[in-house]
């Protein structure tokens, strides 16, 4: 959550506040500006032409949309939607099963004010899902059901399809809800599996993030830990860790997860007031290190492994940065070993 001192002290100064004293790291790309508020990102590999993925973004008013981007940091104006109610986070999965002969991409998000997750496909960007998937549906005060984080678990056991969401204000037990995605001859539907997550009540939840892989959430309480539960419904709610808070300034807030094989790979995480991400280890959560990435008051961040063209051909890593835009980084200039 973004504090007022430093919205003002942005508003006066510009970016150049950055508290961090590590040495800044400049962006490869940076994108065009949305028009208002820049959130969370999420990046969709192209198949056959990775040089033609794309890098959608959430801009987070009552008039917002999520944003396409090229890899040149360029808004796609044909794959933007457009006309959204607060579009807070954003998230990616493959190979959704629309029917018994076709496989989509899926590109899922959260809209708050009106309480409830889209469905699109990509990169087609049909909506999937008749208007909208109403969440958090049991509760009786509103606050709590706002949606504003999201991420999307893919089954290695059968390929089900889940999304993971947050919300605004909620429980210190069954925080996050857990829907799952399926198709049948009526169209896309949703079907809640369970209620999970603790929750400290000190601020709020917002950033979740799932290594499908192995099989975890990943989740921010912002003034607590970064939480690890099982993301198969049938592995049970209890916490597995709550992990690195001592590295944290103020806020915990964007998850990404860099995946490589045999289950290496790196966990990073804003440390959004401090200007920063700390990185953690994928295999035991150990912390590495801390990066400056010349952002400022980081929201959400993604990341890809895979070669996408010639500006990134160690990957791809995407931060959200407090000007109304998003940087990308040659996942190579964070200095982290492909193992």
């Amino acid at each position: 959550m973004k504090k007022l001192l430093f919205l003002s002290v942005i508003f006066i100064f510009g970016s150049s506040c950055n508290q961090s004293e590590l040495p800044a790291i400049a962006p490869d790309i940076i994108t065009e500006f949305t028009l208002n508020d820049t959130d969370d990102p999420a990046i969709w590999v192209h198949p056959n032409d990775p040089s033609k993925s794309i890098v959608f973004g959430t801009d987070k008013e009552t008039n917002g949309a999520i944003y396409a981007f090229d890899l040149d940091g360029k808004i796609i104006a044909e794959k933007t939607i457009e006309n959204i109610k607060r579009p807070n986070n954003v998230d990616i999965e493959y190979g959704f099963q629309l029917n018994d002969s076709t496989k989509t991409d899926i590109l899922v998000f959260t809209e708050r004010e009106r309480q409830q997750i889209r469905v699109f496909s990509v990169p087609d960007m049909k909506p999937l899902d008749n208007g909208g998937f109403s969440v958090f549906e049991d509760e009786a005060v509103l606050e709590n059901k706002l949606p504003m984080g999201v991420a999307l678990y893919k089954s290695p056991r059968d390929a089900t399809i889940y999304a993971i969401v947050g919300r605004k204000t909620g429980p210190s037990k069954g925080y996050l809800y857990q829907y799952r995605l399926q198709s049948d001859s009526t169209g896309v539907q949703t079907d809640l599996v369970r209620k999970f997550g603790s929750f400290s009540g000190k601020k709020e939840i917002e950033a979740i993030a799932v290594d499908d892989e192995n099989g975890y959430v990943y989740y921010s309480d912002e003034g607590v830990c970064i939480k690890k539960y099982h993301a198969e419904p049938s592995a049970g709610n209890e916490e597995i860790s709550c992990f690195g808070g001592e590295y944290f300034f103020e806020d915990i807030e964007g998850i990404a997860i860099a995946n490589y094989p045999n289950g290496e790979g790196y966990i990073i995480v804003s440390n959004q007031q401090l200007g920063e991400f700390n990185i953690f280890s994928r295999k035991d959560n150990a912390f590495i290190k801390a990066v400056n990435l010349s952002t400022y008051e980081t929201d959400g961040c993604e990341v890809v492994t895979v070669p996408l063209n010639d500006t990134f051909p160690n990957g791809l890593f995407v931060a959200m940065n407090d000007e109304k835009n998003f940087y990308f980084y040659d996942l190579g200039k964070l200095q982290l070993k492909s193992n």
